[in-house]
């Protein structure tokens, strides 16, 4: 496997465990059915929060895969083995958090503060609120993939993009279709124990990208 498919695989994983997050989509499905949304202005404000909350994470990422690709003309050993190990370290915190059962989550979307208003006020909270929600396990990615340069970066980009918006528009439609055999009891309890292996395999992984 190369190191470009490696980086493609790493970030497709990822994405899918992020995107499936109950705290994701499950509000969302509340919302609709609170407000009485239909499916298509339902699934359109999903769209929108799913693409503001990618969007943030991509321009922190890009910054610091940017930082990542300068590194690695001058200093491929911070690229090269530092980068990979602060996404195993990273992993252990998850893993650490998973234990301890820290109730915080590590970018939480505040849907709660969010209470009856109109549609058009719904929609811009919800958009600021995940704007400013971050996924911080990509952005640990981003330097990883920077090793590859602006093809690995954009890989990383486009991916995450994706994954992350289907994946949120697939569960809040399952979810207003009354599919209930949705695990999300399990992914609530253990997001941070399947982040933080992944998050460990993917590091070690890094090490033998070439």
């Amino acid at each position: 496997m190369t190191g470009l498919s490696q980086i493609i695989l790493g970030a497709f994983l990822l994405s899918i465990v992020h995107a499936s997050i109950p705290n994701h989509w499950i509000p969302l499905v509340a919302l609709s059915k609170a407000e009485k949304w239909n499916e298509k202005l339902t699934m359109g404000v999903t769209a929108i929060a799913g693409f503001s909350h990618t969007l943030s994470t991509i321009i922190i990422g890009i910054i610091v895969g940017f930082l990542g690709y300068k590194l690695s003309g001058s200093y491929s050993f911070i690229v090269g083995v530092i980068a990979p190990s602060l996404l195993i370290l990273l992993g252990i915190i998850y893993l650490f958090l998973s234990i301890k059962d820290n109730r915080h989550h590590h970018h939480d979307i505040q849907f709660a503060d969010i209470k009856k208003k109109t549609t058009a006020a719904i929609i811009i909270a919800l958009t600021i609120s995940m704007f400013f929600s971050p996924c911080l396990e990509i952005e640990a990615y981003f330097f990883v993939a920077s090793k590859l340069g602006w093809e690995g970066i954009i890989a990383v980009s486009v991916i995450y993009t994706i994954i992350t918006i289907a994946g949120m528009l697939l569960l809040v439609w399952l979810g207003m279709k009354g599919v209930r055999k949705i695990k999300s009891h399990f992914l609530e309890h253990h997001e941070k124990t399947i982040t933080g292996i992944l998050l460990i395999i993917l590091g070690i992984a890094g090490y033998f990208i070439r």
